[in-house]
Parts: structure tokens; sequence; C-alpha cells
């Protein structure tokens, strides 16, 4: 089994998309894992909820894999699936202002409930007074961060939390490379006047997606590309 996994990892995004295109379940649980990560923070940029945001990587992931025959390499594969969940996320955006416009249009009076916004880590050992610190520093980072513009709040994420290139960037975005460091540098700016200087290295780990999380959306992401066929490869 060592050995097979490890082929795996050296296989180029062209051959994983391969596989994936003839339902190769082995191929399609690398490629969740290697971007889990990325698609929920861009997924929650958008959206800035974590249950939507989960859904809209898993609806992502698997319209990804109906149309992976048309992956052509011109870009990576991480940034393909970047931009087809982003679409995801902004299409579900739109359906839901779509719906308030209707309600408020009809004079319906709703009640929203908030989800709970504040993403749980992976299952580290932590002190129970470190851990309430730390959920303390990331409510305060994510509050700063959903509070900024969309443009500026999804580059941020992008190359401050995923360590996206500004080329890369630039790609997902469909916007220049020159606009992406002026809004990086606009929604630092902002942050800064919001945060104290040293809250800013706690960035990283205000957006966890792993552990426990990573794995169950994993599952479900493998679990509805099985039933499409109804059989899944090994």
């Amino acid at each position: 089994m060592a050995s097979v996994a490890l082929s795996y990892e050296t296989l180029s995004d062209i051959e994983l998309a391969r596989r994936i295109a003839q339902r190769d379940s082995i191929a399609a649980g690398l490629v969740i894992k290697r971007n889990n990560q990325r698609l929920y923070r861009a997924a929650w940029s958008v959206l800035k909820d974590r249950w939507e945001a989960e859904e809209a990587v898993q609806d992502g992931y698997l319209k990804a894999f109906a149309a992976i025959g048309s992956f052509a390499g011109k870009s990576s594969l991480s940034t393909w699936l970047t931009r087809i969940v982003l679409n995801e996320a902004l299409g579900r955006r739109r359906s839901a202002q779509r719906r308030s416009r209707q309600f408020r249009e009809q004079s319906v009076a709703i009640i929203e409930e908030y989800r709970e916004k504040l993403m749980a880590g992976s299952n580290r050992a932590l002190s129970p007074e470190a851990d309430v610190a730390r959920n303390q520093i990331a409510k305060l980072l994510e509050a700063a961060v959903a509070d900024l513009p969309e443009e500026f709040r999804l580059v941020l994420m992008l190359r401050d939390v995923d360590g996206l290139s500004i080329e890369e960037t630039a790609e997902v975005l469909q916007i220049l490379p020159q606009t992406v460091k002026t809004r990086l540098l606009r929604a630092r700016r902002r942050l800064q006047a919001t945060l104290e200087p040293s809250l800013q290295d706690a960035l990283k780990g205000a957006f966890p997606f792993a552990g426990t999380d990573c794995e169950a959306l994993t599952e479900r992401v493998l679990e509805k590309f099985g039933a499409d066929t109804g059989t899944i490869s090994q």
C-alpha cells in the first residue's frame, strides 16, 4: 500500500486528472486532501459562513470532478479547482441575495439565525487557558478579516493565509498582478488599523480546516463521487 501511495504522490496534475476522470477514488482523495485548506478559505472569503463554505467546497469538488476531462493543464490543478469553488461560492451568495430581495419586496419579516463562525482547529493538545486565548484571538482576527471589502479579503486570504504567489492570485481572481499588490497592501493597512501588531502573526492559525474537519469533508466528497457511478476504484 505504501508503494501505491508513493506512486500517486508523484503523479502530475494531468495524470491525476486523467485518473479522476476514470473514477479513481485514490487520486480523487489525494487531490481533495491537498486542496481542502485553500478551497475552504476561498469559499469562506465570499460567504463568511462555515457551513455554507463547506457546502460550496463539496459541491465545487463534485462539479470539478464531473468536468475534469476538460482540464488541460494550462494552470495548476489547484488553481483550476479554486476558480470553480470560487464561482460556486459567488453563485450561492447571489442566490442568497436574490432570495433576500424577494423577501424584502414581499415585506416578509425574516429572523436570521447566525451560525457560529469560529472555526474549530485540529485536535491539538492545548491547556484550557491556552485554548481560550487562541479562540479569542481567532475571533478577533476572523471578525477583522470579515469586515474587509470582499476584493481585499479574497486577496488577503489567498496571499497571506494560503501563500499563493502574486501571479497565482492574479490568475485565480482574473485580475492584474499589480492589482493584487495594491489590494493586498490596502487590506494589510486596514487590518493594522484594527488589530494590535502582536496579533498579525496569528493570522494563519485563525482559519484552520484540518484534522477531523478535513477528513469529514474528504469522506463526504468521496462518498458522493463514488455514488455517481455506484462503484469506487481502489
